[in-house]
């Protein structure tokens, strides 16, 4: 048995391989920001079937090389039929690369300033309890906003550290519940900085 979102073919990998696994890698973790920006008001099938698209027209996700993109770029993103074409959230994206290296610059890594010592949650929801956000979440909303981070509301944050394993939302039967609580682990210490 498997949480009940997942049933497409990428929706399906995405949960068996990805959703909830910890992530410690800057640029993996940049990438689920700005997906995750980009899913607001659309369905996560919608983006996961562009993330692809997403990959080739962000370079990768290398924040530092995003942070530098002008009005030549934003123009050739609003263009790209592989992501969604929403001159807000291309915005965001750019802006968020330059708030996601000064995050870098300030504490070593975005990967220190995320888990700061956390272990994930794993909380054993039954189908249809998992929440939409949480007071952990809304605290990382209010902290990104303020440091001038835009499309991360406490939904998106909250879809966020799903995503990266912060949290394990699988639900109650899911064979992934308890395939990651098993491998629940600490953050790695370290730099976790991709150049």
């Amino acid at each position: 048995m498997r949480c009940a979102w997942a049933r497409s073919p990428s929706e399906v990998r995405y949960h068996d391989e990805e959703w909830g696994v910890p992530q410690h890698d800057d640029r993996r973790l940049f990438e689920f920001l700005v997906l995750e920006g980009a899913q607001a008001g659309l369905s996560w099938r919608t983006i996961l079937d562009r993330r692809e698209g997403y990959r080739r027209a962000f370079g990768g996700f290398d924040p530092r090389a995003v942070a530098g993109y002008g009005a030549r770029d934003e123009r050739r993103l609003l263009a790209d039929a592989g992501i969604v074409r929403n001159r807000a959230k291309v915005r965001s994206a750019i802006n968020n690369a330059a708030r996601f290296v000064e995050v870098q610059d300030e504490f070593g890594s975005f990967d220190r300033y995320l888990w700061r010592g956390r272990r994930p949650a794993v909380n054993g929801f039954e189908e249809g309890q998992v929440p939409a956000s949480t007071p952990a979440s809304k605290e990382l909303s209010s902290d990104l906003a303020r440091r001038g981070f835009t499309f991360v509301g406490p939904v998106i944050c909250y879809s966020m550290m799903q995503a990266v394993g912060l949290v394990n939302d699988h639900v109650k039967g899911c064979f992934r519940l308890a395939d990651l609580a098993r491998r629940r682990q600490a953050p790695r210490r370290g730099s976790c900085r991709s150049r």
